[in-house]
């Protein structure tokens, strides 16, 4: 989304210039004003890498670098897929880990929001020592800037906005408006893409279905808790239900990892 703040983070931390980090637009030669300009037309993935860089706590794959539309990143562990059967403790530890991505890409000091708008289990990785959930595709995020739309205030800008769940019959479907995200303060297209591709029962992915989440022990799935929260984070049946509900599975996520570590 169109913001000078995040132009200018972009450029101070565009690694393909003699001396970033010391740089305004104007300053950049010819030439690599018309490779940043071009990096942002075609294949943004860089630059978001960079900007919001792993070594400062986001959830991206740490950048190497570039070669044309080619971006190198640090090997991270074994695809999110990979676990899909994995023991129930572990799954659940994953994902609470993603919905800890989604709340801090959404909400952070910083302002700034990033939307996933592409997000399956192979978009995520998973590191074989610390077990943490990381983001290995970041070709398709869309970064907004709260704090210009607040002082900008655009039609609606503080009327929360609900993503629509999407019953597509292809995989990792997702629904969403660039313009809207663009322009609201408030918005709940993380927990949906997340509650929607990857945890809920609606989740399907190399002909599986059943989210990561499948196949609860007995205990759990009888209470019903979690199957009623993963389907309110998908498909809400009450207004704004979506946000409640995704604060209520971080919560029980992170309950249910600590009873089974």
């Amino acid at each position: 989304c169109p913001s000078q703040r995040l132009l200018d983070r972009l450029v101070r931390r565009y690694a393909e210039t003699k001396d970033s980090g010391s740089f305004l637009l104007r300053n950049l030669k010819d030439s690599e004003r018309m490779q940043l300009l071009l990096t942002l037309a075609f294949n943004p993935e860089p630059l978001v890498l960079q900007s919001f860089p792993s070594d400062e706590g986001w959830p991206f794959a740490k950048y190497l670098g570039a070669c044309g539309r080619m971006v190198a990143v640090n090997y991270v562990g074994e695809e999110l897929w990979s676990y899909f059967n994995a023991p129930w403790e572990k799954r659940v530890d994953l994902a609470w880990q993603l919905m800890e991505i989604a709340e801090q890409l959404t909400n952070n000091d910083f302002e700034f929001a990033l939307y996933l708008l592409d997000v399956s289990f192979d978009n995520f990785a998973v590191g074989p020592r610390d077990g943490k959930v990381i983001i290995v595709d970041a070709e398709n995020v869309l970064v907004a800037d709260k704090r210009l739309i607040r002082q900008n205030k655009p039609e609606n800008w503080d009327v929360w906005y609900e993503s629509k769940f999407d019953d597509c019959d292809k995989e990792a479907c997702l629904s969403f408006s660039k313009e809207i995200l663009c322009a609201r303060a408030t918005v709940d297209h993380n927990y949906y893409a997340v509650c929607q591709n990857l945890l809920s029962r609606h989740a399907t992915w190399r002909g599986t279905s059943g989210g990561l989440l499948h196949d609860p022990p007995s205990e759990i799935a009888k209470d019903g808790r979690l199957e009623a929260l993963l389907d309110e984070c998908a498909n809400p049946k009450k207004r704004y239900g979506r946000f409640q509900a995704a604060k209520e599975l971080r919560e029980y996520l992170a309950q249910l990892s600590n009873n089974v570590r």
